[in-house]
């Protein structure tokens, strides 16, 4: 090991490991310990029921007539199978409102696969529900069949939807309808008269109706194809054509056998799908459904990553982005007027254009609510229907999260954001007619609000470094009305037996070669000896849309305790790139991926060998993803820094992953070969040394398995020594409690003989 990192620390300004003015400090979070037993951590317990995070509910909801809370729940005895309960707002009373036992339960089908494994949802019984409008009737899709859950006679009735596996099911606005998608068409089924319509017919092959392509899905964060007018006389849809997308057959290997998998895979560079957005008007007895459709204009290479109606249902609202994703239109089509279309919003980027959520179109006065980075931050502006700025809602160096709630009537924006410190999420109101902002939350930590449809009466889903989640109901000015889940940490809790060795880490900021501050934590070892030297891991993740640095409760730091109490410390570092930093910090990586991101994982690094507890000679990295991409280029690129390296489900050559993440970042291959080339793990395979562990799940759609097998020939060629682990039939998220078990001991053994 020479004395580089010396030299380069000198040059390296350090700020407080507390942070200054509104960021929260170390010594804030350690005086929040948790109190319980001492009872060492094992692997096994990790991933083990009931749940160390204890009573978590997920699919929060308020019924529409915010009488009452649900919520999905797990079991004590197998935490990844999920009943619905209800917590009574009068009486704070919590019941089970529905057993998954009394659903269907069976094989879902392979596209109701790649949809959850899109939308990162893992379990079984009760995945997802519908409120009906009128509060009295629930839909819940369960194994592809659909049940219809009234109040008033507490029964469920299966819905009559034909044959084949029902998907995308939702209730329209007012109730009297529950469409689906079955057999890439879309269905709609009246319920009083039972009557089942099939909206479109040409689905087949590579046309899909109503359904979002693979893009749409894994990367615009949109899940479905289709739209409900507000008056349920109409549905807008997309009809997509895969036909020019490249067919890739895929060997996916399972235990017992392998699977041949055809999947149109878009590889960056390649062709997207083709798309049209339609409009389908239900038709009154005896006539035929009508379809018209939208001008998306003379460039067909586009995407769609947004449909919304307003709330007239005679306007329809799309986001056009342009392939390169450095355009997006905002422009509405008046269907009244042969649906003559016009941009309202024109946003610009010489690098790209971030997609959002937040979009609300106000029913009392002809105008919008839009977020746009405009001025270098994530900002919420008032907007006529002509396209005119009335309002800057919002403003300052720091960034809104999301657009939470519209009170017309009270007059209030309500938001999420990082206005006090970027590590934490808290709620905010601001008027709508501009002024003063106004904070909600508390409690230092994560807030994600949930609000009732109509009325500014929310959930506060809250979690911090020491409090698992809790969840509580709230009215418009923040007070706390009732706990839903308080999840207290008591003898009772399952975390209890190990609270007691749970530790909190230090924060602090470092500041990259451009002068941009890089916020750290860092976790010391249980117990800790400041006399004793101790092995370094670095946890990393390091891409876009991530953040890692937050004072937030996370199942992922499960095992960051488990490496503490093994004798590790633990540190992470969100580099340049990363999200809720604004766009300069963002816009670093702009066709130059695995660059700067490693610069400053080494900035962290100097850092670290500067603490008098740290042995420099060990040091390892960890990612899954695009940190596994981050662990390959850092110990590659960098290895007098990283004596060890475990990198998971890997990009090792950005041409082998999907347009629309790829090109956001890199540009176009034809255009960027040298960006394209620079980024690519293999070219740095002949610096490796020694002391890396692969892993890679052999039936990933999404980061294919070709990433790693390439990354495993070039190391072979170069006859370099190297560990790996692959998972017969695991997807990208390496789910279920065998397969975590066995891959976490690998990696705590690989950490344990390399570095110690």
């Amino acid at each position: 090991m020479t004395n580089k990192w010396k030299a380069t620390w000198s040059a390296v300004s350090v700020m407080s490991l507390a942070l200054a003015g509104a960021l929260v400090s170390s010594q804030a979070i350690a005086a929040t310990k948790m109190t319980g037993n001492s009872t060492p951590l094992t692997i096994e317990r990790i991933h083990a029921s009931p749940a160390l995070a204890g009573a978590s509910p997920r699919g929060l909801k308020l019924s529409p007539d915010g009488s009452r809370v649900t919520y999905l729940a797990s079991r004590e005895d197998n935490q990844y199978l999920f009943d619905l309960w209800q917590m009574d707002i009068k009486t704070s009373k919590r019941s089970i409102l529905l057993n998954a036992d009394d659903l269907a339960s069976g094989e879902l089908s392979d596209e109701e696969k790649a949809r959850r494994e899109r939308q990162r949802i893992y379990g079984q019984g009760i995945m997802e529900y519908f409120w009906a409008d009128n509060s009295q009737a629930l839909l819940i899709p369960a194994a592809g069949k659909l049940y219809y859950f009234t109040l008033a006679d507490n029964k469920t009735v299966e819905l009559d939807t034909g044959e084949g596996f029902a998907t995308d099911a939702r209730l329209s606005p007012k109730g009297n309808f529950v469409s689906f998608v079955r057999e890439q068409n879309i269905f709609v089924l009246a319920l009083e008269t039972s009557k089942l319509i099939q909206l479109t017919f040409d689905g087949k092959g590579p046309i899909k109706n109503g359904m979002a392509e693979f893009v749409a899905q894994e990367e615009m964060g949109r899940m479905t194809g289709y739209w409900w007018s507000p008056d349920e006389t109409s549905i807008a849809f997309t009809r997509i054509d895969e036909s020019g997308v490249e067919l890739v057959t895929r060997n996916e290997i399972y235990a017992d056998g392998i699977k041949l998998t055809e999947q149109r895979y878009p590889y960056a560079g390649k062709t997207n799908v083709e798309i049209e957005l339609g409009v389908i008007t239900l038709a009154k007895e005896g006539k035929e459904q009508q379809v018209s459709w939208i001008d998306l204009g003379k460039e067909k290479d586009i995407y769609l990553p947004r449909v919304k109606w307003l709330p007239d249902s005679k306007h329809l609202s799309f986001q056009w982005q342009s392939r390169d994703q450095q355009s997006l239109d905002l422009r509405i089509a008046d269907l009244t007027s042969n649906n003559k279309t016009k941009t309202i919003v024109a946003e610009r980027s010489e690098a790209w254009v971030n997609l959002n959520d937040d979009l609300q179109f106000l029913k009392q006065q002809k105008s919008f609510i839009w977020a746009s980075e405009r001025d270098g931050f994530n900002h919420l502006y008032l907007f006529d229907l002509s396209g005119k700025v009335l309002q800057q809602l919002t403003q300052g160096d720091w960034t809104v999260d999301a657009l939470e709630l519209v009170d017309e009537k009270g007059g209030w924006v309500y938001f999420s954001g990082r206005k006090d410190t970027v590590v934490e999420r808290h709620l905010y109101r601001v008027p709508l007619a501009g002024g003063e902002i106004e904070k909600l939350s508390s409690r230092s930590g994560m807030h994600s609000a949930v609000f009732a449809n109509n009325k500014p009466v929310y959930i506060d889903y809250f979690n911090s470094l020491s409090q698992p989640p809790q969840v509580s109901l709230h009215d418009e000015n923040g007070q706390r009305l009732a706990w839903v889940e308080q999840n207290e940490v008591n003898s009772s809790h399952p975390l209890y037996d190990f609270a007691g060795l749970w530790k909190m880490p230090e924060f602090g900021e470092l500041k990259a070669e451009d002068g941009q501050a890089l916020q750290y934590r860092l976790f010391k070892p249980v117990p800790f000896d400041d006399s004793k030297k101790y092995p370094v891991v670095v946890r990393v993740y390091g891409g876009p849309h991530a953040q890692l640095v937050v004072n937030s409760w996370s199942e992922a730091d499960y095992f960051t305790q488990y490496l503490l109490q093994q004798g590790f410390a633990v540190f992470q570092l969100d580099n340049r790139g990363s999200a809720h930093r604004g766009t300069k910090f963002e816009y670093v990586i702009y066709q130059n991926m695995g660059d700067a991101e490693v610069e400053d994982q080494k900035v962290g690094v100097d850092y670290l060998r500067s603490l008098p507890f740290v042995d420099g000679d060990n040091i390892g990295i960890y990612g899954h993803s695009y940190g596994g991409y981050m662990a390959l280029m850092a110990q590659f690129k960098a290895p007098d820094y990283f004596k060890a390296a475990i990198s998971g489900a890997p990009v090792t050559d950005w041409r082998l992953y999907d347009t629309h993440y790829t090109e956001r970042y890199m540009g176009h291959p034809e255009k960027n070969k040298k960006g394209y080339d620079a980024a690519s793990v293999l070219p740095y395979v002949k610096n490796y040394q020694s002391g890396l562990m692969m892993y890679h799940g052999m039936a990933d759609d999404n980061v294919l398995f070709e990433n790693s097998t390439r990354v495993y020939k070039a190391l072979q060629d170069e006859g370099k020594l190297f560990q790996m682990m692959d998972y017969p039939g695991s997807k990208h998220s390496m789910r279920g409690e065998k397969v975590r078990n066995h891959l976490y001991k690998s990696l705590a053994a690989f950490l344990e003989n390399e570095l110690k």
